[in-house]
C-alpha cells in the first residue's frame, strides 16, 4: 500500500517506529516530516499529508502528535480526507468499517508502540462496510460540498 506519514515533534518518536514497520512490511511511505525532535509547527506537516491523501496520491494518511487531536484538525480540513484520531484498535477498525476514514492519527503521549502498531494494522485491512454507512459518508461530504 502507498502511504503518506508525518508528525511534529512530539510525534517524532512514534512516527519513526511505525515507519520503519511499514517499510518493513513493505509498504511504500512517503515520510513528509518531521525529521527530528526540534519544534515544528504541526499544521504544516498535517497539511501536506492530507493533500497527498486528498489528491489519491496515497492510499492512506497516518499523522502523529502529541494526542493526535490537533493533527486530526488539519487533516480534516483538507476536502476529501476523513481522519479519525484513535486510541484503541476497536476505534481504528470502526472509523474504516463505519467512516471510511482514510487518515489514521494517534497520540504518541496517549498511545504506546504495541498499541500503534496494532492500530495501523487494523486500518490498513480493514474496509469500508459501505451500505448505510456509505448514506451517511456521503451526507458527512454533502454538509461540506466535498
Amino acid at each position: 500500500m502507498n502511504i503518506a506519514i508525518g508528525s511534529d515533534h512530539a510525534g517524532f518518536t512514534r512516527k519513526q517506529e511505525i515507519l520503519a514497520y511499514l517499510q518493513a512490511q513493505g509498504h511504500e511511505v512517503k515520510d513528509l516530516g518531521t525529521y527530528s525532535k526540534d519544534s515544528v509547527d504541526y499544521p504544516d506537516i498535517a497539511v501536506e499529508v492530507a493533500k497527498l491523501v486528498a489528491y489519491r496520491e496515497v492510499e492512506r494518511g497516518i499523522l502523529i502528535c502529541g494526542s493526535g487531536i490537533g493533527v486530526s484538525i488539519v487533516a480534516n480540513k483538507t476536502e476529501g480526507v476523513r481522519a479519525a484520531n484513535c486510541l484503541n484498535e476497536e476505534m481504528a477498525s470502526l472509523s474504516r468499517q463505519h467512516n471510511d476514514a482514510n487518515v489514521l492519527t494517534l497520540g504518541e503521549r496517549l498511545v504506546d508502540t504495541k498499541t500503534a502498531l496494532s492500530m495501523v494494522d487494523v486500518f490498513l485491512t480493514t474496509l469500508f462496510e459501505g451500505g448505510r454507512h456509505e448514506q451517511r459518508v456521503n451526507k458527512i461530504h454533502d454538509l461540506t460540498g466535498r
